[in-house]
């Protein structure tokens, strides 16, 4: 009897562990069928698609396509919304409204809202569940539902080169500069010089870099060494993984960077 019993139970193992594989190879196959590109738009007409750029399945909303322009080579993550206009159906007229320059990447779960235009510059980089928008509700009326009244908008800008943490939120008017580091959950309005830090709800900045003394105030941490030309993904690698095992309390050890030039 015990032995029958873990005959069924090594089968009731595999059955689980074959649907498991076969879920995760359909979810994968869905994944790939699922993202929208250039050569692959599904049912989305945007205004521009350019080469290289991938958005992720499963997509967030997506309504006024055709004013939204897409830089090359931008990976925009799964459940990102794009919108142009207040409500889809609507004609924005010649110019797009929406536009991601080269090298944009949106991460998982954010969402750019734009009724006037919101222009990102190239190499934008920005966390999960970043929140950019050209409109915001007004609630002069006391009486009326805050929701209910007609929103505030004005355009909105992020400088090429800047990085935008997880969380932060963008509102209408804002101007971001080149090279600007926005805070995790930071609230951002008006205008951010070039290379700065802000941070905070509302965000104020912390840091800007000086042509003659260098970022005030000075940086707190070491600047990153950078990978040594001719070092292979496979060194890169090994090195992870030795740092990993020296995180676990092995004894320290040094990969020799040099090795297979």
């Amino acid at each position: 009897m015990p032995r029958n019993r873990n005959t069924f139970s090594s089968l009731a193992d595999w059955r689980r562990r074959a649907v498991t594989r076969a879920v995760h190879r359909c979810w994968r196959w869905m994944q790939n069928a699922g993202a929208v590109t250039a050569e692959r738009p599904g049912r989305h007409r945007f205004g521009r698609i350019g080469r290289g750029t991938r958005i992720a399945f499963p997509q967030g909303t997506l309504f006024g396509e055709p004013w939204i322009h897409l830089g090359d080579h931008c990976i925009i993550g799964e459940q990102v919304t794009l919108t142009a206009g207040m409500m889809p159906g609507l004609d924005l007229g010649p110019e797009p409204v929406l536009r991601l320059g080269d090298g944009v990447v949106l991460g998982r779960g954010s969402h750019v809202v734009a009724s006037r235009p919101v222009v990102f510059g190239n190499d934008v980089f920005c966390g999960p569940y970043v929140y950019v928008t050209s409109d915001n509700h007004s609630y002069d009326d006391p009486e009326q539902p805050v929701g209910r009244q007609w929103p505030r908008t004005a355009p909105v800008e992020i400088g090429a080169g800047s990085w935008l943490g997880a969380g932060a939120v963008i509102l209408p008017g804002a101007r971001l500069g080149r090279n600007v580091v926005v805070a995790a959950g930071a609230v951002v309005r008006g205008e951010v010089p070039d290379h700065a830090v802000v941070a905070g709800a509302p965000a104020r900045v912390v840091r800007r870099w000086d042509p003659d003394s260098g970022w005030q105030p000075p940086l707190r941490t070491p600047p990153p060494v950078p990978i040594p030309e001719g070092v292979t993904p496979e060194q890169l690698l090994a090195l992870a993984e030795l740092d990993e095992l020296n995180g676990r309390g092995a004894a320290p050890g040094t990969l020799d960077l040099s090795a297979d030039r």
